[in-house]
């Protein structure tokens, strides 16, 4: 899997699936569904039915990012 850059963060939907946010994170898809199926993530994970899905503002926040202004 390829990890995602820094830029292409703020290009991001309101939520994100597990894998894109495993990417963000520098995660392996595998360890991401690891952490998420042991409430252990890194950030809040919403699970809907058999998915999960990744708020992209806590994402954000985890990470720290700030956007670029302008």
């Amino acid at each position: 899997m390829q990890p995602m850059k820094y830029t292409d963060l703020a290009d991001l939907p309101t939520v994100v699936d597990i894998t894109t946010a495993a990417r963000a994170l520098g995660l392996s898809r595998t360890y991401a569904y690891h952490l998420a199926k042991h409430d252990q993530f890194p950030c809040k994970v919403i699970r809907i039915g058999i998915s999960y899905r990744v708020p992209v503002a806590a994402l954000l926040d985890l990470l720290d990012y700030e956007p670029e202004p302008g």
